[in-house]
């Protein structure tokens, strides 16, 4: 099943620039913020007031300004990427060189060279993130699949089990943000640790954010 293009354009740009790259551009003069993904699940969320229940146990407060993005994920199959997909892939090392995916999002025609390249990833220790172009898939054994997927200046090839979440975007809203919902929050941390959101991956019907 390929997915329709109108599902793409639902998602704001701004959503797949916030995977990998600085979330703000300020002042000369100013301190930049840090960039953070705060991952758990809605603990309440009031007015501009998001409270986050995080998996490391913290509870963190994040200011949402009107202008915030809120999206959520649908699962799409293994069999839906192709060659020439453009799509990200967080990783750990795995067996021969190649890496072992944890979790693939395809990401919408719109977006095809956001975030380009391979880095360290948060997901869990060791991993990475390779966003890039889809070149050979071949068969793994128990209907998985290797990718070997091609950026400006290298490769990496990915092997990916069948088990592995494979995920688009679709356009959400701030009434998606309910208490024990899945969640990761794209935010900048300022020096005293307040914490602003630009980007929102919330659940829905029962599919989790991956990353």
């Amino acid at each position: 099943m390929r997915i329709p293009k109108f599902v793409f354009k639902l998602v704001g740009a701004g959503l797949m620039a916030a995977l990998l790259v600085p979330l703000y551009a300020v002042a000369d003069d100013a301190p930049a913020p840090t960039p953070v993904r705060v991952r758990g699940t809605v603990e309440s969320f009031q007015g501009q007031t998001l409270i986050v229940k995080a998996r490391n146990g913290d509870t963190d407060t994040i200011a949402l300004p009107q202008d915030s993005k809120v999206s959520t994920v649908k699962k799409v199959g293994l069999g839906d990427i192709k060659t020439g997909d453009f799509v990200g892939a967080a990783a750990i090392p795995g067996a021969n060189g190649h890496l072992k995916a944890l979790e693939l999002h395809l990401f919408p025609e719109a977006m095809r060279g956001a975030g380009e390249g391979f880095r360290p990833f948060d997901l869990q220790p060791n991993s990475s993130m390779t966003n890039a172009t889809v070149g050979q898939i071949t068969a793994m054994s128990e209907s998985g699949r290797t990718l070997t997927m091609t950026y400006k200046d290298g490769q990496q090839i990915v092997d990916v089990p069948p088990d592995v979440p494979v995920v688009t975007f679709a356009q959400g809203d701030a009434s998606m943000l309910q208490p024990g919902k899945a969640i990761i929050v794209f935010a900048a941390k300022q020096a005293d640790g307040a914490m602003t959101a630009r980007n929102i991956v919330v659940e829905s019907g029962g599919v989790k954010p991956p990353m």
